[in-house]
């Protein structure tokens, strides 16, 4: 099989991540890196590759298999029309679009051209999420009524100097981290119908928040909260939980999500459940059955390449359209919106 030629665009942070995994790769290589900063001649040196500073130029001199746009939000819509327009797939990380609004244009344009877009919400590649959706839908905890979820977590200080768009509007860890988590639970739970939330920029001052509390009302009826920070010292997030990622410091014993039903409940990622056994058992008087599941810990952002590989080559659909991932960002702004207004925001659906 002739290898697929990549090109991803932004040699940041999550750029990095996506040439390294594309180098090991068997089914690709990088055909480019695309970034107007001094600090990508080094990286192009390093992968030997030419790197362009602008898409014109690339399109210019080259016609990759596939696209990944790995920068700031702004640009993702923009850049990814221009993709479209010369006919290349297309992995956009999250979150899709800078707002709705823009969001919709891509979505018209993608529904118009037929072009595979596929968005970066790369946990919907993790072997736990699966294992715990599947464990869900077996009823082994019973109806879900309730989910408690967590992403604290203490960015350092060069995070933010590194990409100081990360400050401003468009950044924040609501943006940026929490609209991983709602995928996630959209992805276990089924559609968010309404949100409420508070945030706050007390600890770090920027023009986004570092903390916010939030609570969610599923369309199936299960109710949530969820704490969210990038200024707490604690272990309580997926990156440090699930072990998916070495770069992170994990901690094996924790949990950032839990989920009760009617009859037991799961806690994710170290898939510990309690549950009655019979369900004339149910009192709180009345000890659980208690269980581990087993599940791997693959790197979703490996079996996301691979997934992108066989969209390039046609043989399968976006797993995260531009429509679901423009959905998370829907709950995301409702969220903002919530947050700002002190009201009760109800989740419009995307058409």
């Amino acid at each position: 099989m002739e290898q697929l030629n990549i090109t991803v665009v932004g040699a940041g942070l999550i750029g990095l991540s996506h040439l390294e995994r594309i180098y090991q790769h068997p089914e690709c290589r990088i055909g480019a890196i695309v970034d107007p900063s001094e600090n990508a001649k080094a990286i192009a040196e390093q992968y030997k590759v030419p790197l362009f500073t602008t898409l014109a130029q690339l399109f210019e001199s080259a016609q990759p298999d596939g696209i990944i746009l790995a920068t700031p939000n702004q640009l993702h819509v923009e850049q990814a029309l221009e993709c479209i327009k010369h006919n290349v797939s297309v992995l956009i990380e999250k979150p899709v679009s800078q707002s709705i609004e823009e969001g919709k244009v891509l979505l018209d344009e993608v529904n118009k051209t037929g072009n595979k877009v596929l968005v970066g919400h790369h946990r919907a590649y993790s072997s736990i999420m699966e294992k715990a959706r599947n464990l869900i839908k077996s009823g082994v905890i019973g109806r879900p009524v309730a989910v408690m979820g967590s992403a604290l977590f203490y960015k350092p200080d060069s995070y933010f100097l590194e990409g100081m768009w990360r400050t401003q509007k468009g950044g924040g860890p609501i943006l940026l981290n929490l609209i991983h988590e709602i995928g996630n639970l959209r992805y276990l739970l089924g559609e968010v119908y309404a949100v409420q939330a508070m945030s706050s920029n007390t600890v770090r001052g920027h023009e986004v928040e570092d903390t916010s509390a939030i609570t969610l009302q599923f369309e199936n009826g299960v109710l949530g909260t969820f704490l969210l920070s990038d200024t707490a010292a604690s272990s309580r997030s997926w990156e440090q939980t699930s072990q998916e990622n070495k770069a992170y410091s994990s901690y094996e014993d924790e949990d950032c999500y839990h989920i009760a039903g009617t009859e037991g409940s799961l806690s994710i990622p170290t898939m510990r459940i309690k549950r009655y056994l019979k369900t004339e058992d149910r009192s709180w008087w009345k000890p659980f059955d208690c269980s581990v599941e087993t599940s791997q810990r693959d790197d979703p952002l490996v079996g996301q390449i691979d997934h992108f590989c066989r969209v390039i080559r046609g043989e399968t659909e976006p797993r995260v359209s531009v429509q679901d991932g423009l959905q998370n960002l829907m709950v995301v702004d409702c969220i903002v919106k919530a947050a700002q207004t002190g009201a009760r925001v109800q989740v419009a659906k995307i058409e």
